[in-house]
């Protein structure tokens, strides 16, 4: 039988392909769109991680979440020094989400609230994902509007407290494998990681609307 940290995996798999090859993300990686693009996904990222850190006091202590609470994966104070290199020192009076940003950082707020387990699914399709193809995202960046290696632009996909990515993403799916809950809660988890992935391509959706190629 799977462990479930590989039934998570492979059965978002479809909505993870469609996430990392929508035509914002393919645009902006093809170096087609300007930095302005960039920034404002960017600030659409603040939205996201905002709701997703906001409620880790309360969850720290959750018997099913608290294990998945790690400081050295916050993201929040790197995309802030992000935002004030790419929008000046009043990022904040200007900062504005999407509709669909809005929709998707409500409901990683709402899990955080009302369902701990329903968190882990927002809490694993983001922070993965960013210690693995956020670093693609990170050297696509640096090379077409010449950001700093690793430096201000860019800050959010540098994880400087994890020396070892690769280590830290396995005891992330050991603590996956060792989530106490049943089989028919481990299937409303791996909904939930669906659900995640479709919020976050609705977000690329409205990015794309914002900044279409001319034909």
């Amino acid at each position: 039988m799977d462990s479930f940290s590989t039934l998570i995996r492979t059965a978002s798999h479809e909505q993870h392909v469609e996430a990392e090859t929508s035509t914002f993300m393919s645009d902006l990686l093809g170096g087609r769109l300007g930095v302005d693009a960039y920034a404002r996904y960017t600030e659409q990222l603040w939205f996201v991680y905002e709701a997703l850190e906001s409620g880790t006091q309360r969850l720290a202590s959750d018997p099913v979440a608290g294990p998945f609470v790690r400081p050295e994966l916050f993201r929040l104070a790197a995309l802030e020094r992000d935002l004030a290199h790419l929008r000046g020192p009043d990022w904040r009076s200007t900062l504005a989400a999407l509709p669909a940003t809005r929709a998707y950082a409500e409901r990683i707020v709402a899990c955080a609230r009302d369902w701990p387990a329903g968190y882990i699914a927002h809490h694993y399709t983001r922070y993965l994902g960013d210690l693995s193809g956020g670093q693609i995202i990170r050297d696509k960046a640096e090379k077409t509007w010449g950001f700093t290696k690793k430096g201000d632009g860019v800050r959010f996909y540098v994880f400087e407290e994890i020396p070892n990515p690769a280590a830290f993403k396995r005891g992330y799916r050991e603590l996956l494998d060792a989530v106490a809950v049943d089989d028919l809660e481990k299937q409303r988890i791996v909904a939930e990681c669906k659900r995640a992935f479709a919020l976050n391509t609705s977000v690329f959706r409205g990015l794309g609307e914002e900044f279409p190629l001319s034909a």
